[in-house]
């Protein structure tokens, strides 16, 4: 527990302190994101504030796996886990794949940076190295840090998703995961907010699996997940560096976390839900971003359709993602992210109930 504990306080120490020192450094070099002319017209007075500020995310979580390991090595001599490394390869993957994005868009000056071809092939080749991975670095018990078998609050045995279905599935997870997180990171702190839930859960769900571990002795209930302390260690790193960022980041923005940071968080949700067993846990615990993503293609799938029935495009919304749609229909912006954060905590809650619902059911 001290472990988990250390590595959320070294992260959000190091989040909190450094985002200030990012902020400058990208102000003087001109760092500045980007507005959609056609977005919302509140959203103009934005343009210019400093974005790739995911970078501070990514380098605090490490920063506080690093400084638990260190208390951990002082206790125990125990190190990182085969398991919190691919988590941290997944991480920093993703966000180089969003801060090529981020920096394309600087330099040429433009909303758009990596074309979709591009983006998704940074995607598949994270995802897949990452699953390929994941079934490969196996411990002294033959046990790896990820499972061929599709999995809720733990696998599922009866769907078994062999070797080449697994690859895919996990980057299908991948994917719609951080492409989900970068839709919903349209409002200042809506994402690091909604995000540091997600994974406040995940720290929860791993320190649980941790306490009641297969190995070395198997009995009801049991979880059959890989260096489940380490995942622990990780989510709350995540945490730590989400609240600290976060600060910076809460409406108004000093600082934009970019593609770096939402891409990175997306991946690091996927990762949480491949190695903790809980892949189709993760579609309730990330309910908002699973209803952002939802009007997006609830907006772009209706026009289509009203365009080739009637010829004419009709919309469902003002403007997708969703949050968008409310702004332009006259809420304030910090009432909107408050709402969401709040759909997010129910979802989040409901996500933990029914884990630890089955938990508790098996005595």
């Amino acid at each position: 527990m001290r472990t988990v504990l250390a590595a959320a306080v070294a992260s959000l120490l190091c989040s909190i302190l450094c985002t200030p020192l990012v902020v400058a450094y990208f102000r003087r070099h001109g760092f500045g994101q980007e507005i959609r002319d056609d977005g919302p017209q509140s959203h103009l007075v934005k343009r210019g504030t400093p974005t790739m500020g995911g970078v501070v995310i990514v380098g605090a979580t490490a920063f506080g796996y690093i400084c638990a390991h260190l208390v951990s090595i002082l206790r125990s001599g125990a190190g990182p886990t085969a398991s919190g490394l691919l988590l941290l390869y997944i991480f920093v993957g993703m966000g180089l794949v969003g801060f090529l994005d981020d920096l394309i868009k600087l330099r040429r000056q433009r909303n758009l940076g990596l074309r979709a071809r591009a983006k998704f092939g940074g995607q598949f080749f994270v995802g897949v190295t990452f699953a390929g991975m994941a079934l490969l670095f196996k411990n002294h018990l033959g046990l790896a840090p990820a499972s061929t078998y599709l999995s809720f609050v733990r696998d599922i045995p009866e769907i078994g998703l062999g070797v080449v279905g697994f690859i895919v599935v996990a980057y299908i997870i991948v994917s719609a995961t951080s492409n989900a997180v970068n839709l919903t990171d349209g409002l200042d702190g809506l994402a690091a907010g909604a995000s540091a839930m997600v994974f406040g859960a995940y720290t929860l769900i791993a320190f649980i699996q941790a306490r009641n571990p297969c190995a070395p002795t198997f009995h009801g209930g049991c979880y059959e997940v890989r260096d489940a302390r380490d995942l622990a260690i990780v989510a709350a790193a995540a945490v730590g560096a989400c609240f600290g960022f976060l600060w910076w980041n809460a409406s108004p923005a000093q600082i934009f976390m970019g593609d770096t940071g939402s891409m990175a968080l997306g991946g690091l949700m996927a990762g949480f839900a491949i190695l903790s067993r809980t892949e189709l846990l993760l579609i309730v615990l990330g309910g908002l971003f699973v209803m952002v993503t939802l009007s997006g293609i609830i907006q772009t799938g209706w026009f289509k359709f009203t365009r080739i029935r009637t010829g004419t495009g009709r919309r469902v919304f003002k403007m997708a993602p969703i949050h968008h749609h409310f702004e332009l229909a006259g809420w304030d912006e910090v009432t909107i992210i408050v709402r969401f954060w709040i759909l997010s905590g129910v979802s989040v809650a409901f996500g933990m109930g029914l884990f630890y619902a089955e938990f508790s059911g098996h005595g």
